[in-house]
């Protein structure tokens, strides 16, 4: 019998029609074997990291229960990506149809070719810090602190609640 482990997936689109393929996502999420969809954040707006001239992206953060392994349910979470269009091979900051990510499996810690836990990104990216805290603001991050905490350390810059303005404007 599997054990069931709280994990935190972060979502994100800035091809196409970005909160439709984050929805499609979502649906693809909770129709994954031996895990259940549980939570899911509000959908934020964002600007690009990196040097790729691109459009905003969209982003959500999904809170699972599953009874995958950390690496059974990334390889499922590769499997969505294909089927929603993205190339295996694809441009590092570039843009992406979807992208999905575990941030955080249970109080895994591990640091393999395959996955890093909790992923890297996560102390540092408002984008997926704010939609993280929507759901799971108590949630302790191994080795790093509880998210309302890590949340307070970064500027909301370049990052948004959909429907709402962008900072900066109107």
């Amino acid at each position: 019998m599997a054990l069931w482990q709280p994990a935190y997936v972060g979502l994100g689109s800035n091809l196409g029609d970005p909160v439709a393929q984050v929805r499609q996502a979502l649906r693809g999420l909770a129709g994954l074997p031996q895990t259940r969809l549980v939570a899911v954040s509000r959908l934020y707006g964002s600007r690009p990291l990196g040097p790729v001239v691109q459009p905003d992206f969209v982003n959500a953060v999904a809170g699972l229960l599953t009874g995958l392994s950390a690496l059974a349910l990334l390889r499922q979470l590769r499997a969505l990506e294909i089927a929603a269009g993205r190339p295996a091979v694809h441009e590092h900051w570039g843009p992406r149809v979807i992208d999905l990510d575990v941030l955080v499996f249970g109080t895994e810690q591990c640091t393999s070719t395959e996955l890093v836990l909790p992923h890297p990104g996560v102390v540092e990216r408002n984008f997926v810090l704010y939609p993280l805290a929507d759901i799971a603001p108590d949630l302790e991050v191994p080795g790093s602190g509880r998210v309302r905490e890590l949340l307070d350390r970064v500027s909301a810059a370049g990052v948004w609640p959909l429907g709402e303005a962008r900072p900066g404007e109107g």
